[in-house]
C-alpha cells in the first residue's frame, strides 16, 4: 500500500511527517500531494483569525468538541511564530487542546510562519489538502495572529471567523481597513469583561455602514462569556458552530461559494508556479556562493536589487 493510499486510510502519523515535509519543501512530499489531490474538495475549511490573546485557540478547542459530538472529523492546522532557534513552530496551541490529544478523529498540527507573511505559513495550502483526503470532514485553521495583515486566510477558507476581546485596542481596529472585511462571522470574546458593550455597538456601527452585504449574509456579532462557567461557553460556542453552518448554506445557495473556490484555485496555481520556478534558482545561488556576493553588493551600494534581479532574469528565464 502506497503512502497516499495509507493517508488516505487515516494514518495520522503518515500524514503528520508528510505535512512536516512539506515544510522542508520536500519535492517527494509534493509528489504524493500529487496523488492526494483528486481525493480532495469535500471537507470545510473555516479560517479563526484575529490578535494575539483573542482567545483563537480556546475558541477552537471547543469548536473540536462541538463538531466531534456530531460525529464530524475534525482537522485543525495551527499557525505559530517561527522558534529563531530551530526554525519550527512554538507550540502554544496543541498544548491548549490537549484533551483531543487520544481522539482518532482529531488531527491537531501546528505549522511555522517561517517568514510567511499574512498569517499563515507556506505550506499550509498542501496541509489542508492532506487533510482534506485523509477523510477530515471540518478543517479549521487557526492563524499566527498578527492582526491587519493576516487577509491570506480568506483564500484558504470557506468562513473566515475574526475574535475579537474588549480591552485590547479592538474599538479602534473596526474603523481600520483589512483583516476587518473579510470577516464572515464576528465573534467577541470575553464578554464579560469592561469594554464588551462598546466594542459590540462599534462593530454593529461598521456593520450598518454597509449599504449591502455580498452574497446577502451579513456578518453576525456573536459573545462568549467567561470560559469559568464551561456550560454557559459550550452553549456560546455550539451557536457560533451554527452561524458557520447556516453561512456555508448561504454560500451554496449563491455563486459565492464558486467564485471562492476560483480564486483559490488560481492563487495555489499562482504559489506552486512561484515555488518551482523560484526555489531551485535560490536553492544554486547559495550553494555556489553567488547569492551571498550578491547581498554583499546590494549592501555596498554596488548595484540595487531590481538590476541584479534583471540579471538572474536574463540569466534563468531565456
Amino acid at each position: 500500500m502506497s503512502t497516499a493510499e495509507r493517508i488516505r486510510g487515516g494514518d495520522i502519523r503518515l500524514a503528520s511527517r508528510l505535512i512536516r515535509n512539506l515544510e522542508d519543501n520536500s519535492p517527494r512530499a509534493r509528489e504524493i500531494v500529487k496523488e492526494l489531490f483528486p481525493y480532495t474538495g469535500k471537507a470545510r475549511v473555516l479560517g479563526l483569525t484575529g490578535a494575539p490573546g483573542a482567545g483563537k485557540s480556546t475558541i477552537t478547542d471547543h469548536l473540536i468538541s462541538s463538531y466531534r459530538s456530531t460525529g464530524y472529523r475534525v482537522g485543525v492546522l495551527a499557525v505559530d511564530p517561527t522558534s529563531p532557534f530551530s526554525g519550527g513552530a512554538i507550540l502554544g496551541d496543541r498544548v491548549r487542546m490537549q484533551k483531543h490529544a487520544e481522539d482518532r478523529g482529531v488531527f491537531i498540527r501546528s505549522l511555522a510562519t517561517r517568514g510567511a507573511l499574512g498569517g499563515l505559513a507556506a505550506a499550509v495550502d498542501d496541509a489542508v489538502h492532506v487533510l482534506d483526503a485523509m477523510g477530515m470532514d471540518r478543517i479549521i485553521l487557526e492563524t499566527v495572529g498578527t492582526g491587519q495583515s493576516e487577509v491570506d486566510v480568506m483564500n484558504n477558507a470557506h468562513s473566515v471567523l475574526l475574535a475579537l476581546t474588549p480591552g485590547l485596542g479592538d474599538e479602534v481596529q473596526t474603523l481600520k481597513a483589512g483583516i476587518m472585511e473579510i470577516a464572515d462571522l464576528f465573534v467577541i470574546n470575553k464578554a464579560d469583561q469592561k469594554g464588551a458593550s462598546k466594542l459590540y455597538q462599534e462593530l454593529m456601527r461598521m456593520l450598518n455602514m454597509v449599504s449591502e452585504h455580498h452574497s446577502g449574509w451579513r456578518p453576525p456579532v456573536l459573545t462568549l462569556q467567561n470560559i469559568a462557567h464551561p456550560e454557559e461557553f459550550a452553549e456560546q460556542v455550539e451557536e457560533v458552530r451554527q452561524k458557520i453552518d447556516e453561512h456555508y448554506q448561504v454560500l451554496l445557495e449563491t455563486d459565492i461559494l464558486a467564485r471562492r473556490e476560483r480564486r483559490k484555485a488560481r492563487l495555489q496555481l499562482l504559489n506552486s508556479f512561484r515555488a518551482t520556478l523560484l526555489d531551485p534558482i535560490v536553492e544554486e545561488l547559495e550553494f555556489s556562493g553567488e547569492l551571498e556576493d550578491l547581498i554583499r553588493r546590494i549592501e555596498s551600494k554596488e548595484s540595487d536589487p531590481h538590476s541584479l534581479a534583471d540579471l538572474l532574469r536574463a540569466r534563468y528565464l531565456r
